[in-house]
């Protein structure tokens, strides 16, 4: 390869007569040209001699030594164009030209975004010349680069040259301020921080490009207020934007809060040509506990009355200046001597912060008069590192104690005593009286009863003595578990005056003062003797035991009948059995007396009376209803006058019914006649297959003769009575079968409106069906009314009939 003749200039472009794509600016350059430039950047491309990616293979001698120039691929270098420029517009870019334009017309065009893609028509070609303009002006920080594609093709479409790709950079000016995301930024710091302590970040971000001086910003602090204790405690980092503390001296109690203006410049900070913008950053000094609470007094005091809890007795105050209501702020107070038992405790009002001595416990005037207490006060957070507690968080706190008229008390309650019952009226049971817990006052206590259920005692009004004004009685309704319990008041004569309550508890020894009775007290018992029969009685007895069972029953000596007739045998301690002695005793109430005694000492007995009843048994031993009456004690003569009355009511009330039935109306329901009646049916009409069949053997016959001839009394009720019948409109004898309906609702017509027609089961005429039946007539059965029927040939009838033969078709009847 020879030597090229012309320098290679890159993309600020030459001259050229090349045959493949370059972009120069305004200039153009010669084939020549194009092997040095790819051979000068090394990145040539070997085509074939069909001439790759399209295009034409060309071929020239360079020398007589048989030295051949090949073309080549060529990446041009792109194009940098500056963003915001002020034109004219449209603005050339480079020339395109194909060395092919001397023989053929070609024509121009681009591809891509910018062209003919979103944002459309930013570039434009000429498609004869080939020169490519910027339309407009380019931004960079919309869009920083654009890559397109130049194609050549002559008059028919085709391609003559392979595409080549062109890349278009937009070249950064110093068109945008640093922007800060907020115009406000929050920051905190503690109280009493070392100088370099990291306080808070800013940032600004400039659009402009961040690797040239157009995008590198630079921070600075323009102000800083107050300017306590100086003017300058904070700086910052002019690259990161963070801020720290210089100086030392934060003190939040002095100064709160400081207000930083901070300016951000472009171009790395300078301020002649770097636009800036400017925030502010609010930094908060942060409270520590380095004020402990101090107690604004040595010596507090208060009273408190005797036997009050949960009152405030003493208000102690504090004074810290942390944060208020802060932990570094709040309060607690602690009782360190002067209450061994605790009394009391200190409650801290979370809103000022002051301590109340409370009483938890009540205090007594007659143990302690007054309290010395030593009170010390902290925080709710510990102290910061080196800080003293103060000597004022120690004080002292007096508690007077006042004297209250305290109610009398009852030194046992409740009391409890035993006594025997029956103790009788005016026994003096015991003495309860009340102390009086003031003594330091000269007060004098009286009694009173309070509750009394049954009204068995008194107290006496000064000195409490107790005594019984009724027979105390274990038994009674108001003794509860053998205790019966009253309620006593003591009152003292105090200012006010104040009372107190007691009560006394007697326990009741039972003794045996209730004898026993028997149960049941009736009873029921079969007339005759039975190895099962007898009744179960037992005992009941008030007492307890061992006033109680085992009981012992016996009978009487007196009437003789008794022990002749009776019997009772002792079953267990508390059970023993009643029955007859004598095989047959008749039936009647009788009243047994038995003698029932307990074992107390000494024993009680009773003599009570068992109401038996005997009465006849059934096999089962039970009372018949016969026997039940006769036990009742009536005689056989009353027995048979109530049978002979309930027969009488009986027949009165058939004769009724019998009379109701009369008189009943004529229209019943079917369920209450209960007579068997003998129908007679006329014909029911004609029919569509029976009209032919001849039912003159159950027709009814015209002549009511056999009727009339009849004596009286010996008509049957349920014939038509003999009476002049109403005229009705004589029937057709074979009605039309379309006429069924018409023929149905004549004969109701006519029913209806027949007063001699019977409301029960009659003899009625349906007419007859008519002929043509093909089971055959029923007259072929040749019945008879009079003689007796031979029914033997129902056995030639097959299975169907055989229970008919077998009731008829056996002879003749037994």
């Amino acid at each position: 390869m020879t030597q090229c003749p012309w320098p290679c200039w890159g993309n600020r472009g030459v001259n050229h007569t090349g045959t493949f794509y370059h972009i120069a600016t305004r200039s153009t350059v010669s084939l020549s040209f194009l092997s040095c430039l790819s051979g000068h950047r090394g990145r040539g491309k070997r085509r074939g001699e069909e001439g790759g990616r399209g295009g034409q293979s060309t071929t020239r001698e360079i020398s007589s030594k048989g030295l051949r120039r090949q073309k080549r691929d060529w990446v041009i270098p792109p194009v940098n164009v500056p963003e915001n420029s002020r034109g004219p517009f449209p603005q050339m870019l480079v020339s395109i030209r194909s060395d092919q334009d001397r023989n053929i017309s070609i024509r121009y065009s681009i591809t891509g975004v910018g062209a003919d893609q979103p944002p459309n028509e930013v570039f434009s070609i000429d498609p004869v010349a080939g020169k490519m303009f910027v339309t407009k002006p380019l931004d960079r920080e919309r869009r920083s680069s654009y890559h397109l594609r130049a194609h050549a093709v002559n008059m028919n479409g085709e391609r003559v040259e392979s595409p080549i790709d062109l890349y278009i950079y937009v070249i950064d000016m110093n068109d945008n301020r640093p922007e800060f995301k907020n115009q406000v930024y929050n920051g905190s710091v503690d109280e009493g921080s070392k100088p370099g302590t990291f306080v808070m970040h800013l940032a600004a971000f400039d659009h402009d490009d961040n690797t040239t001086a157009n995008g590198m910003v630079r921070y600075r602090i323009l102000s800083q207020t107050p300017h306590s204790p100086i003017p300058n405690m904070f700086t910052i980092n002019s690259e990161t934007g963070d801020i720290v503390t210089v100086a030392a001296g934060l003190d939040r109690e002095k100064v709160s809060q400081y207000s930083i203006i901070v300016q951000a410049t472009d171009m790395e900070g300078n301020l002649n040509f770097g636009l800036s913008n400017t925030a502010t950053a609010i930094i908060s000094v942060t409270d520590i506990n380095d004020n402990p609470p101090e107690l604004t007094s040595r010596t507090f005091s208060g009273e408190v009355p005797e036997n009050r809890i949960n009152v405030a007795v003493a208000n102690l105050t504090v004074i810290d200046r942390d944060q208020p209501r802060s932990p570094n702020w709040n309060a607690v107070y602690r009782i360190i001597s002067g209450d061994p038992i605790g009394h009391f405790t200190i409650i801290t009002d979370p809103h000022t912060n002051d301590g109340m001595v409370t009483v938890v416990k009540p205090v007594d005037f007659e143990q302690n008069r007054a309290f010395m207490l030593t009170v010390v006060v902290n925080n709710q957070a510990p102290l910061a590192s080196g800080i003293q507690s103060s000597l004022q968080s120690t004080s002292g706190v007096t508690i007077s104690v006042v004297d209250i008229n305290e109610p009398p008390f009852f030194p046992t309650n409740p009391k409890s005593i035993r006594f025997e019952e029956g103790v009788p009226a005016g026994t003096s049971l015991t003495t309860f009286s009340a102390s009086d817990p003031d003594r330091f006052m000269q007060q004098s206590i009286r009694y009173s009863k309070l509750a009394d259920p049954a009204e068995w005692l008194s107290i006496n009004t000064t000195n409490g003595q107790i005594v019984t004004t009724a027979t105390l009685d274990r038994e009674s309704i108001y003794v509860k578990n053998n205790i019966y319990e009253a309620t006593f008041l003591a009152v003292d004569n105090g200012s006010p005056m104040a009372s107190g309550t007691g009560t006394l508890q007697i326990y009741l020894i039972d003794v045996n003062d209730n004898a026993p009775s028997l149960l049941p007290r009736e009873s029921q018992i079969c007339e005759r003797i039975n190895r099962n029969a007898g009744i179960n009685i037992t005992a009941a007895d008030s007492d307890t035991d061992p006033n109680v069972g085992p009981f012992v029953f016996e009978l009487p000596t007196f009437p003789a009948s008794i022990r002749r007739n009776w019997t009772v045998s002792r079953l267990n301690g508390d059970y023993a059995r009643l029955s007859l002695r004598i095989q047959y005793l008749k039936p009647g109430v009788y009243e047994v007396p038995v003698i029932v005694s307990d074992s107390g000492n000494p024993p009680l007995s009773n003599r009570s009376i068992i109401k038996v009843k005997v009465c006849p048994c059934d096999e089962n031993g039970d009372c018949t209803l016969v026997g039940a009456v006769a036990a009742a004690g009536l005689g056989t003569g009353a027995i048979i006058a109530i049978l002979i009355l309930l027969l009488c009511l009986f027949v009165v009330w058939m004769k009724r019914r019998e009379k109701e039935r009369q008189t009943k109306q004529l229209l019943i329901d079917p369920e209450d006649d209960v007579r068997d009646n003998i129908l007679k049916y006329d014909e029911e009409g004609g029919g569509e297959e029976d009209q032919d069949y001849d039912l003159s053997q159950l027709q009814q016959p015209d002549s009511l003769e056999h009727i009339i001839s009849k004596p009286l009394g010996v008509r049957r009720v349920d014939e038509r009575p003999i009476i002049p019948e109403s005229q009705y409109p004589i029937r057709p004898a074979v009605p039309h079968p379309g006429d069924i309906g018409d023929f149905i609702n004549e004969g109701l017509r006519a029913a209806d409106n027949d007063p001699t027609a019977p409301p029960y089961d009659s003899l009625l005429v349906f007419d007859y069906e008519g002929s043509g039946s093909t089971a055959g007539s029923v007259s072929s059965l040749n019945s008879s009314s009079t003689g007796d029927q031979d029914y033997d040939y129902l056995n030639d009838w097959g299975p169907r009939f055989k229970k008919l033969a077998d009731m008829y078709g056996g002879g003749e009847d037994d």
